[in-house]
């Protein structure tokens, strides 16, 4: 699928929240009658002779298309079909299909491929958890988390969880350290490469940017940083280090750039934060943990990048 057809679907996924079940169960059968009748559509033909319901939507229709992905997990046991809601994600996404078809965008297989990535994504879709174990050290926190976004990731192809939750940690981070409203927050989903942005955050004088696999073009974004008047950061996971540290030497920028490894960068703020306290830090991390599902909800629309804080 092609960035364009992406770069529309995540924008009606975000606008009209298409992550529940019985939304999905909407997109795939909906799609599905556009294979069968060719669009444009007209949602009036898509209601059942009762009106209440979407035609075709239903437990039977939802599972054989997800089986044609090798998809045997049952998505909702009615297929969306009593779903509240559904003739209405109907009406909305017929229109969308119909402005991609207007477009000359309306690639039904992709389109389909992305809807088939998204229960993917709601299967593997259970929050992240820690536990405060003190017989463990804070910076165990911080990679027990990236380790289950990492694992989380091989399960599903193409979403990045391990840079959302290290781009979203570092963020609630600073809201700890500095006060909400310091900055702006972005989706991690906002476009296909967040990296390109200038900076993830900007304080300041000083430019932040959060990856987990630094390459020439974010080393470049950084040298962009200094000729513009910034102080670049680079916030990376502890191989991301080594691997930038050489990248900067490579551009005679190894002495103007601070590269942080993440368990660190965070660590040391929860002990400073807590005052260096066994209750601090208790307090420190559930702070830290409940402004990052905070973030989270406000700018994503994937509810599975929360994280369940265990005390």
């Amino acid at each position: 699928m092609s960035k364009d057809y992406k770069a529309e679907l995540k924008k009606f996924t975000a606008k009209n929240r298409f992550k529940g079940k019985g939304p999905l169960c909407v997109a795939l059968v909906v799609t599905e009658h556009a294979r069968k009748m060719s669009l444009p559509l007209n949602s009036s033909n898509l209601v059942t002779e009762g009106g209440g319901q979407v035609l075709g939507l239903g437990k039977g229709a939802v599972q054989a298309i997800l089986r044609r992905h090798d998809i045997e997990r049952l998505l909702a046991a009615e297929g969306g079909r009593t779903s509240r809601g559904s003739l209405s994600n109907m009406q909305k996404y017929v229109a969308f299909l119909n402005g991609l078809h207007r477009k000359g965008m309306a690639d039904l297989d992709a389109i389909e491929n992305f809807w088939i990535e998204s229960v993917r994504a709601f299967f593997a879709g259970k929050p992240f958890t820690i536990r405060l174990d003190y017989s463990r050290g804070l910076r165990h926190i911080v990679r027990d988390i990236l380790e289950q976004a990492t694992a989380r990731q091989k399960s599903a192809p193409g979403l990045h969880y391990a840079g959302a939750v290290l781009q979203h940690l570092v963020g609630a981070k600073l809201d700890c350290a500095l006060g909400i409203g310091k900055f702006e927050h972005n989706s991690f989903s906002t476009a296909d490469a967040p990296s390109k942005r200038a900076g993830d955050f900007f304080v300041g004088d000083v430019a932040i940017h959060v990856t987990t696999a630094p390459g020439e073009a974010v080393i470049d974004r950084c040298r962009d940083n200094l000729n513009d008047g910034y102080k670049p950061v680079l916030v990376t996971t502890q191989r991301g280090v080594t691997i930038a540290e050489g990248l900067a030497e490579n551009k005679d920028l190894a002495d103007r750039i601070d590269v942080f490894e993440i368990e660190q960068f965070v660590a040391l703020n929860l002990y400073e934060l807590g005052k260096f306290a066994a209750d601090g830090r208790r307090v420190a991390v559930s702070d830290l943990v409940s402004r990052y599902n905070d973030i989270v909800g406000e700018i994503e629309t994937d509810p599975s990048l929360k994280i369940d804080f265990r005390k």
